[in-house]
């Protein structure tokens, strides 16, 4: 082969190379840490996968969180020990729609972004990369939540096995500086049908254990060391959260108390006396005496 025809040949091989790269999976970038406390993990079409910084983060505050104090302890208590590199647990919680899982996990990030907390929200849908995520924060000296929030499964997706694995089902240790933090409506993040209960077995002195179905659909939450569980408020707290609010918008205590019907007739209208339906009471009522 001539010297041209072997110029020739590199130049479509670099070519062809270069296309194929293009189409292989590419590793994750870092972000720019200094721009943000917290991000989203993100997928773009033709492209590697990668932490997007969240340039305005929520402002609300553990205090701003009434009727909830027990697991607001709770998890304030167990972020405390993670952030100060002490022991902590990954936290499941669940419960009734609107009461605060979501706020509370934004809040404690507030609370301890200064100590070195970094929040990554990552879909259900991109469950299955936990693994890349958690290799890509695992030198860092900040301490990471990985929130998925209002997660549930349905049988077969692949999202479910994958935080089993990041959780504690892997050959290697769960990283250090990671902490897996949950949100969901469903104690068990799966459905659970009648025929479940065809699965439970008896043995001879008559005791029930549940088979492998029932199993399989409580092993994920049992993976998280805190379980904390959110119910519906009272109407006195869901009237004691609109006070607050509206204090927050500005309201006197003598526009709070003329308040008190309408705020009842809003949660009436809503079918949920909640602090998200509170606070939406509050915007609005507000907004309105201004």
């Amino acid at each position: 082969m001539g010297t041209s025809a072997l110029e020739q040949f590199l130049v479509r091989a670099e070519a062809v190379l270069a296309r194929v790269e293009a189409i292989l999976p590419q590793a994750p970038r870092e972000p720019d840490w200094n721009l943000s406390f917290a991000y989203r993990w993100r997928r773009r079409h033709g492209a590697a996968s990668q932490l997007q910084p969240v340039r305005s983060v929520a402002t609300i505050a553990l205090d701003d969180l009434h009727n909830i104090a027990r697991q607001k302890e709770a998890i304030e208590q167990n972020t405390r020990q993670f952030v100060a590199g002490r022991p902590a647990n990954n936290v499941l919680l669940t419960g009734a729609r609107g009461t605060g899982k979501s706020s509370l996990i934004k809040a404690c990030l507030n609370r301890f972004a200064g100590d070195g907390l970094r929040l990554i929200e990552v879909d259900k849908e991109d469950l299955h990369e936990l693994g890349d995520i958690v290799d890509l924060v695992a030198g860092r000296p900040e301490r990471f939540i990985i929130f998925c929030d209002d997660l549930s499964f349905e049988e077969g997706e692949s999202g479910y096995k994958a935080l089993k694995v990041a959780l504690d089902g892997s050959v290697s240790a769960q990283s250090d500086n990671v902490l897996i933090y949950a949100t969901s409506n469903r104690r068990h993040l799966m459905p659970e049908r009648m025929s479940d209960n065809a699965t439970y077995k008896h043995d001879e002195d008559g005791d029930l254990h549940p088979g492998e179905t029932v199993e399989e659909k409580i092993s994920l939450s049992e993976r998280f060391g805190l379980w904390l569980s959110f119910y519906p408020f009272k109407q006195d707290d869901y009237l004691d959260i609109v006070g607050y609010w509206l204090r927050h918008f500005g309201c006197t205590d003598a526009q709070v108390e003329e308040a008190r019907g309408e705020a009842l007739r809003w949660a009436l209208q809503r079918g949920s006396r909640s602090g998200r339906v509170a606070w939406q009471f509050a915007r609005d009522h507000a907004g309105k005496m201004a």
